[in-house]
């Protein structure tokens, strides 16, 4: 089974930006959904964006929770076995717990759908 750590987290103000990575202990482009994931404090833990496997029509693309839309960009890095998550423009909101997960038979925000999580990396946004 994939391992995954995060890491990259860290305390930034409002407006500004962090990048995440996760490093996976297999190349994740032919066999897994990739996903981030957050908790934030009083809320489920929620789907932010993800990527499909590369042989599905538009793979290599990746989607956005609309809360992450316009603001975060999630890469994938295959030689470096990584994926990224840059965020920018970052909220209060966002404040949270971000975790990467994948999973081989589902893609979207559905937590129940990975089976394969990291520890996670905290973000906190805050004056």
């Amino acid at each position: 089974q994939v391992q995954l750590v995060e890491s990259g987290g860290g305390s930034v103000q409002p407006g500004g930006s962090l990048t995440l990575s996760c490093v996976a202990s297999e190349n994740t482009e032919s066999r897994y959904c990739m996903a981030w994931f957050r908790e934030t404090p009083g809320k489920e833990r929620e789907g932010v964006a993800w990527i499909p496997l590369s042989r599905v029509p538009g793979g290599a693309n990746a989607r956005y929770a609309d809360s992450a839309k316009g603001r975060f960009t999630f890469t994938r890095d295959n030689v470096k076995k990584t994926l990224y998550l840059q965020m920018n423009s970052l909220e209060p909101e966002d404040t949270g717990r971000y975790y990467c997960a994948a999973s081989f038979w589902s893609c979207g925000t559905s937590v129940s759908g990975y089976p394969y999580w990291g520890q996670g990396t905290q973000v906190t946004v805050s004056s």
